[in-house]
């Protein structure tokens, strides 16, 4: 009997220190959750971030909110990620830019995503439209090609603003197909697309989903997409691949991250709570809406993708001069 009730002694001792360890790892795991963007509310990322958060909240267990820190193409938000508690309950959600683009671009910038951030999960991918004006007579990509031999003065595009991807991707396309385009800033995808539908510039790249009516109302005309194949958001419209440019391809992306010291544990916990949300139907739908593609992936598999890209558009700008 003195055995039984010292073995049954022993057995609840060590059930309550599994019990305390377990809270104690709960506890250290806990919001409210804080996801940081750098652009506007009522933007694309902001209403992902706040797509995502609805769903989160449920999955963690805890409140999370979305702060925007708007400014600087993004860097503001980046810097606060940068000095936030390595602890999981400050998140970034950004595109490629901040990541990828802004480190090869800018000669001093105040965080090092290499060694600031930690990767959580690539949440999206969306791509760009090539778009001519509606009064050129080009239907494709070959078909443009042969009109700007014949109108030299006219090789030029148009992108949303300088260091953007859309102005990297449209001196990608001028490299692979043999013309020297020359690059027209604007400030915003809005005044881009009053120029292209005037007929006051030839062509202009920038995201898919903001040319997609335009084109649908015959304001525009996009001959291309970037992707390595056609967006299901405009079937009808072939890849540069598809028409004989293996080369041009690219893709914008928007990524979650956390402080570079953060728990590997903690980051693989909210990557699954992230990759279930990104699997509901809803959220898939909704993304799909914006002209976002869903994914959902590894912290690893996000890294990856960043190197990649890094490789990619490294070259590319460097070779364009273009620096801030």
């Amino acid at each position: 009997m003195h055995r039984w009730f010292r073995c049954l002694t022993l057995i609840s001792v060590a059930f309550a220190a599994l019990t305390a360890g377990t809270a104690h790892a709960q506890t250290a795991f806990k919001g409210p959750f804080k996801i940081l963007v750098g652009f506007a509310a009522g933007g694309s990322s902001d209403i992902a971030a706040r797509m995502l958060a609805e769903k989160l909240k449920d999955s963690l267990s805890q409140p999370v909110v979305v702060e925007n820190r708007v400014g600087a193409g993004g860097r503001i938000a980046a810097e606060a990620l940068k000095n936030a508690p390595p602890d999981g309950a400050t998140l970034l959600l950004t595109p490629v830019v901040v990541p990828v683009l802004a480190p090869l671009v800018f000669k001093q910038l105040n965080y090092d995503p290499g060694k600031d951030f930690a990767p959580v999960s690539q949440i999206a991918t969306y791509q760009f439209a090539f778009a001519v004006a509606p009064n050129n007579p080009a239907r494709t990509v070959p078909e443009f090609i042969t009109w700007l031999k014949a109108n030299p003065t006219q090789a030029n595009f148009g992108s949303p603003a300088p260091g953007s991807l859309p102005h990297f991707f449209g001196l990608m396309v001028g490299q692979a197909t043999g013309i020297d385009m020359v690059h027209i800033a604007y400030k915003g995808g809005a005044p881009l697309a009053a120029d292209l539908m005037g007929g006051q510039i030839p062509a202009g790249i920038d995201a898919l989903s903001d040319m997609m009516e335009l084109h649908r109302a015959g304001k525009i005309r996009i001959i291309a997409t970037s992707g390595a194949k056609r967006s299901p958001l405009l079937p009808t419209v072939a890849t540069f691949k598809e028409q004989g440019f293996p080369s041009i391809e690219g893709s914008g992306w928007i990524g979650v991250y956390v402080p570079s010291k953060t728990p590997k544990s903690v980051i693989d916990q909210l990557s699954a709570a992230i990759v279930k949300a990104l699997q509901m139907p809803e959220v898939r739908e909704r993304f799909l809406a914006l002209g976002y593609e869903p994914t959902g992936t590894t912290p690893e598999a996000l890294a990856a993708i960043m190197a990649a890209d890094t490789a990619r558009w490294g070259p590319i700008i460097k070779r364009s001069g273009f620096s801030e």
